[in-house]
This record gives C-alpha cells, structure tokens and sequence, in this order.
C-alpha cells in the first residue's frame, strides 16, 4: 500500500457495517477514491510483505463491494459493441503502457502495469497486473487475483475472483510463472515465482499438490512452491462403492534459472513431456 490510508481505511470499515453512511458526501468519496486508487495501481485488495509473504486488505474489497451498491446500470459504447453494466472500463491504455487487442477488456478498478499485453480476455474490478504480463486470447483474471510482473497466462485460463468473503486472500500468481492453456486457479490458491503449471491443471484450494520428485513425497495444498512444473494428476481413494482415481497435482521436476528464458523454457517442457 502506499501513501496514508488510514482516514480511508476507517471510513471505508464505518460505511460497512453502517451502510447508511453511503447516503453521505464524504463517504461517498472514500469509496470512489478506493476504486481509483486500484485502477493507478496505488492501492491493492492484497501485497506482498518483507519477509515474502502476503497481506490482504479487507477494507480495500469491502470499498469494491460498496461501490456496486452506488452505481446504476448504464450502457456502454465501444464503436459498435454495446455494453450495459454497472462499472465502466478501463481508459487511458495509450498513456499508460498498455497493449489491448479488441475485444479485451478491463474494467475500472483493475491495475495493469506498464507493458501488460491484453489478449481479448477479460480483467475484473480490483485484480493487479504486473509489468510485462501477457494475457493470452480467452483468459480471465477475476476480481482481486493478484499477478506478478512478467508472467505468461496463456490461452483460456481460468484465474478466478475472491472478492467475498473480504478476509479472503485473492488468487496470487507471482513473478514469473508461466500458466498453460485452459489451466484453472480458483479458492485464493498461490503459485510461486517461476513455477510453471501445465495445461489442463485445475488448482483449489482442497486439491492435493504433491511434490512427486522427493522419497516420501510431500504434499501441498492451495501452495505451489516456486520454481515447481506441475502437471494434472490422479491418486487411488477408496469408497465404499469401490476404489476410485481422484484428482491431485504433480510437481514433476523444478525449473532452473537457466530455464527462463521462453525457448530454454519450451525445451525444458517439452523433454519433460508437459503440455502447455
């Protein structure tokens, strides 16, 4: 977070949990100055602390939560696309570094850093974009997710929004990871730096993540650690109907720093057998 927050942050909580407040001037303001402070990128739902780990802010989402209240419906006209919503988009692209192919669309209260390339897929309302990410064609990064500088979201992923509850911690996809093709992060599940996950894998917070290179194995959950390739996998449960595979992810092996660069990387992939 920078600057003083704290005025905003107790107006923001008083507004909570007494919603008559939004009928006033003031509050009415702190909530607006919220929602622009997450589109400059001056304020984030969730940050990384010195000792690498992350705070969530549930003042910051209980502000995007009071801001739909305030808005109407209205529509909206990009050329001949119509839309009809309650929050407007994102402006200002040239002036700020960002690459959008239409139709790709970010909505107000989104963060995109300099050198963010927006495929046509989809930004929601308090999400942040580091530097130099790519959001491939047909992906989604919810209200909230938080992204790290220099990531590669390829084609169709799912990243998903945690907006509610507010103490919820967001998706969080650090610096550096590659996700492939049609892969799914929901339930505040948190990638690593660097690590890489293969196409297909679908991330909860309940799925087992287990690190298959280690004699035992060790497992996971809602974590992957940095540098990790994962890969979609299976484990034997028992029912009482019969033994059944149920889902689970791999780490397969590590990445090195060798490794990343695209094509070091792309080769690593592809001697090791995983989709992207």
């Amino acid at each position: 977070m920078t600057g003083d927050s704290s005025l905003l942050q107790r107006q923001i909580e008083e507004t909570w949990h007494n919603p008559s407040l939004l009928s006033l001037s003031p509050y009415i303001q702190a909530v607006e100055e919220v929602i622009a402070g997450l589109d400059q990128g001056k304020l984030r739902c969730a940050a990384p602390t010195p000792s690498g780990e992350w705070e969530v802010y549930p003042w910051v989402k209980q502000a995007i939560l009071l801001y739909f209240q305030l808005r109407g419906l209205s529509s909206l006209q990009a050329g001949d696309i119509e839309f009809y919503d309650k929050i407007p988009l994102k402006r200002g692209l040239a002036s700020k570094g960002i690459r959008v192919v239409p139709p790709g669309v970010a909505r107000y209260g989104s963060y995109l850093a300099p050198g963010v390339v927006l495929m046509p897929g989809y930004v929601n309302i308090g999400a942040y974009v580091g530097e130099n990410t790519m959001i491939d064609t047909w992906a989604t990064v919810g209200s909230c997710a938080q992204i790290g500088r220099d990531v590669h979201i390829s084609g169709g992923v799912g990243i998903g929004g945690v907006l509610e509850p507010p103490q919820a911690q967001p998706v969080i996809v650090e610096e550096g990871v590659f996700l492939g093709s049609r892969s799914i992060l929901v339930e505040g599940v948190r990638i690593g730096q660097y690590a890489v996950i293969g196409a297909g894998v679908i991330l909860t917070a309940s799925i087992p993540i287990i690190d298959v290179t280690k004699t035992p194995p060790e497992e996971y959950r809602g974590y992957v650690p940095p540098r990790a390739i994962v890969i979609s996998g299976t484990r034997q449960k028992e029912f009482p109907g019969g033994t059944y595979g149920v889902p689970c992810a791999l780490i397969i092996g590590w990445r090195e720093p060798k490794h990343d660069e695209k094509l070091a990387l792309n080769a690593l992939l592809r001697d090791m057998g995983v989709s992207v």
